[in-house]
């Protein structure tokens, strides 16, 4: 951690309090779920809007939880007025949900790479801040992506069904009846030629 606040300078300060920002307090616990599950629902995907709406505010319940069960001093470097415990830490948390959930349910490689980003930044800032020991971080970004896939885990039949109406519609075919040759099946063997054909 000295080596971390040894980079200490404005612009990192700067940009540090924005992640700080982004990542807590009711903007992260607020707006950033209401305005992806609206965004999802806009895209006709309401599973997808209450798989991540239910992974942020369970993640944040546990957060809090545990940071009352250890109740882990923060660092003595801190540049922020925080008191509430240090373990984990609920910045990090929250960025490893928007990154899991969001890679999960978009299943694009630039959102896996840019979620990574940002919750690499997120744990690098809070440790920058001095709001946050690296072990800190490293719970909260574990919690926040076991949570993320579980929730995704509980839900994925239904979100399968809305990404890829098509398969939900088509009946899965018979595989007995397909064995057999009976409606329902494709018939084995050579098929008959019309009457009066070869």
């Amino acid at each position: 951690m000295s080596e971390v606040l040894g980079w200490r300078g404005p612009l990192g300060e700067t940009v540090s309090r924005v992640f700080d920002f982004l990542g807590g307090g009711w903007f992260a616990i607020l707006v950033v779920p209401i305005g992806v599950g609206v965004a999802f629902v806009f895209a006709r995907r309401p599973w997808a809007a209450l798989d991540f709406v239910l992974a942020s505010a369970v993640a944040a319940g546990i957060c809090q939880l545990l940071k009352a069960a250890f109740a882990r001093s923060r660092p003595d470097e801190i540049l922020l007025p925080l008191d509430n415990g240090s373990f984990p830490s609920g910045h990090a948390t929250n960025a490893a949900v928007i990154a899991v959930s969001l890679g999960l349910l978009l299943r694009r490689a630039w959102v896996w790479v840019l979620g990574m980003l940002y919750l690499v930044a997120m744990s690098f800032t809070r440790t920058y801040l001095g709001a946050h020991w690296i072990t800190d971080t490293l719970g909260g970004a574990l919690l926040g992506a076991g949570v993320a896939f579980l929730v995704w885990c509980l839900l994925l039949p239904r979100i399968h069904r809305e990404r890829y109406p098509e398969a939900a519609a088509k009946p899965a075919p018979d595989i007995t009846a397909s064995a057999a040759g009976l409606p329902g099946g494709r018939a084995r063997g050579r098929t008959p030629h019309p009457r009066g054909g070869r």
